[in-house]
């Protein structure tokens, strides 16, 4: 009876020291309006080094996403500014979490999928939260001469050091528990990044960023006529396709139109 009563006792000490299970933090992914579209393009134009479009046209679209993670929130991309001529949102993304009962200052992380105008317009909007973006675009943009396509204005902020910001160089898992993770994929630019999130319900979702810019452009590995690498576009590609497969993941190509049904209407989540 002592024996089993010890035994007993080991076991309650046991269930006592052990570390309580941690929660599965509450996740959701928004898609946010960054852009009025132009008319459809030839795709021929601009996004194939080697003419393999024909005579294909695409209707682009501009998109951000806001990933909430339990209490904290990751921007992805910031669209055009405000003032873009033609092309600028209809609605700002602050107006648009508004809409959500998110203020600007819970914003923890704005990711950037890379330099291009489209993508940064509108960072500046986010003073207080840690900017992350590749370290070969960083460098580009703090760099003594940046080329016209890489504004280096949206991040004033944080160049002039009165922001936080971290320089991606390859992968970053953003909340530490592999729920949203930048992957590396240059090629586009030299630090281009894109984004696998993992829903509890939709499961994982791949946000492309400029990896790809329409459906025929994946499928047949095109290369566009501005990207900087050729190979390093080939090889980004590639390894995409890979991680999609393995993570059975939604590929939603953010500037294809026709991936929009993907993800709930806004201001609907996907979870």
């Amino acid at each position: 009876m002592r024996r089993m009563m010890l035994l007993a006792g080991l076991c309650a000490g046991a269930l006592v020291t052990q570390p309580a299970v941690a929660q599965t933090p509450e996740m959701s992914l928004a898609r946010l309006d960054c852009g009025t579209p132009n008319p459809p393009i030839m795709a021929n134009q601009r996004f194939s080094d080697t003419w393999a479009f024909g005579d294909l046209k695409v209707q682009l679209v501009y998109s951000c996403y806001l990933i909430k993670h339990g209490e904290d929130f990751l921007l992805w991309d910031t669209g055009f500014g405000m003032t873009a001529p033609n092309t600028a949102p209809k609605v700002s993304i602050v107006d648009q979490l508004a809409q959500l009962k998110v203020t600007p200052e819970q914003i923890k992380f704005v990711g950037i999928s890379h330099y291009h105008g489209d993508h940064t317009g509108q960072a500046g909007s986010f003073p207080k939260a840690m900017l992350l973006i590749g370290k070969g675009d960083w460098d580009v943009l703090t760099g003594p001469k940046p080329p016209e396509s890489a504004n280096p204005a949206p991040f004033a902020n944080w160049i002039k050091g009165d922001g936080k910001v971290e320089p991606v160089p390859l992968d970053k898992d953003v909340f530490g528990d592999g729920s949203a993770i930048m992957l590396y994929t240059p090629g586009h630019t030299p630090g281009h990044h894109s984004l696998l999130v993992k829903l509890p319900k939709m499961g994982a979702v791949f946000l492309s960023g400029d990896l790809m810019h329409f459906r025929e452009n994946y499928e047949t590995n095109g290369v566009p006529t501005f990207n900087t690498d050729r190979a390093q576009t080939l090889a980004s590609l590639d390894r995409a396709k890979k991680i999609v497969a393995s993570a059975k993941a939604t590929v939603i190509i953010q500037h294809d139109a026709r991936d929009l049904d993907k993800l709930p209407v806004f201001p609907e989540s996907a979870k």
